[in-house]
């Protein structure tokens, strides 16, 4: 494991689940204290620590693998040289942060022949695995249109995208864009079969800025909010009486660590940025955002992403020349309609019921490690496989969207052989 971090922790779990498919053998980590916690967790030797990725680099392979949970900058910096190391890598997304950047990995995991696969978890999700496979089919016919939506929580887009992590395209070097949606823009690019070729975009940071304060609103929840009581956004209610996000929130929950209830209200009092008033932070990433995709083959689709909704979902809607297909991932089910000009009808439509957990991406997580350790045992990638060469198109939507946004005008993609 590189990066002792939420997301790598959840991967590395399958191998608790399944230990006779994966064992943890080692970890990279510069924090001492995230280090101790992830040996201790695993069983790991001091030799099998590292608090870099040249350590590790330096040393003979002591693994087949490397599941890679840095943050979004350090992606392709710590990959590659794993890559000419020997090392097969399962690389949490996005990809990178630049397009010049995702191809010199490209080109890398070519040169030195080895497997790179994406977590674009939601193609291992059920739902969106059923629905390809209906695509696949040819039931619905060729596609005409793809649409697509995510609804990102109040909750979340306060955590994530407000006082988080991701709230800042200067730290961070993503737009919420691709640090939030870029496995949609991959479920675009993979139902639709066909390479993007035209994307325009919308969207802007209209809510959560100081001029939009509620009156009597602070700079911090537990300190100066006259208005935290009858505040959706309460810090205090989010993270201590929900008990949300606390992998966020509070530092090593993931690995074990615990905090008292007047810890945590100290925390959020003090300097815990998770604390912060929504309308008071250093966020300059938009909060909504729509994207419109022409690809080679004449089919068009959108997604829109709307943040600080009352309910999380991701909605899909596919319409082929025979037919369509639509759902809710978070309903569990989507329907299949055709026309039906019989008299007395006007379409006939079933329903599909498919496996839903309340993981965030509908079951997806560990089906896509367990996808990755059979493609490293030799085995036939699934369907949804996201190996490298298969995830640059989304990404390439996703970085052509935020040009656009920003200059103002369609921008057309050159196409994954024009970087290569």
């Amino acid at each position: 494991m590189v990066g002792a971090g939420h997301r790598s922790l959840l991967y590395a779990s399958y191998a608790q689940h399944h230990p006779d498919k994966l064992r943890v053998a080692g970890v990279v980590e510069p924090d001492p204290v995230r280090r101790k916690m992830t040996a201790e967790r695993f069983g790991l030797e001091e030799d099998r620590c590292f608090s870099s990725v040249d350590e590790l680099a330096d040393k003979p392979p002591i693994a087949d693998a490397v599941i890679n949970g840095t943050m979004d900058d350090l992606h392709v910096k710590t990959t590659i040289p794993l890559l000419e190391a020997g090392y097969d890598v399962l690389l949490e997304k996005p990809i990178a942060t630049s397009e010049e950047n995702m191809m010199e990995l490209y080109r890398t995991a070519e040169k030195a022949g080895r497997t790179v696969m994406i977590c674009h978890v939601l193609r291992y999700a059920p739902f969106y695995r059923a629905i390809r496979e209906v695509v696949g089919s040819g039931e619905i016919g060729d596609i005409v249109n793809i649409q697509t939506a995510e609804h990102v929580s109040y909750h979340h887009m306060a955590v994530s995208f407000i006082r988080g992590k991701w709230n800042s395209q200067e730290k961070c070097k993503s737009s919420m864009l691709m640090a939030k949606c870029c496995h949609d823009l991959d479920i675009l690019s993979w139902m639709a079969g066909s390479a993007p070729k035209k994307v325009s975009s919308f969207g802007s940071l209209m809510q959560f800025k100081p001029a939009n304060a509620p009156q009597g609103a602070g700079t911090r929840c537990l300190a100066d909010c006259a208005i935290e009581e009858q505040c959706p956004y309460s810090a205090r209610k989010h993270y201590i009486d929900q008990g949300r996000w606390g992998f966020y929130v509070w530092e090593n929950t993931h690995l074990g660590a615990e905090l008292s209830h007047d810890q945590k209200l100290e925390s959020l009092r003090t300097d815990n940025p998770y604390g912060r008033c929504v309308w008071h932070c250093d966020n300059d990433v938009v909060d909504h955002q729509s994207v419109i995709v022409e690809f080679e083959d004449g089919s068009t689709a959108t997604h829109n992403m709307v943040g600080a909704t009352s309910r999380a979902c991701r909605t899909i809607h596919i319409v082929g020349t025979k037919g369509e297909v639509t759902g809710v991932l978070e309903d569990g089910s989507f329907t299949v309609r055709h026309p039906d000009p019989r008299k007395g009808h006007e379409y006939s439509e079933r329903r599909v019921s498919v496996n839903v957990t309340d993981d965030s991406h509908g079951g997806g997580d560990l089906l896509l490690v367990e996808d990755f350790v059979r493609v490293l045992q030799g085995n036939e990638p699934s369907i949804s496989c996201t190996s490298l060469e298969k995830s640059i198109y989304g990404h390439q939507i996703g970085f052509a969207a935020e040009r656009s946004r920003l200059e103002t005008r369609t921008v057309e993609i050159g196409g994954i052989q024009s970087f290569v």
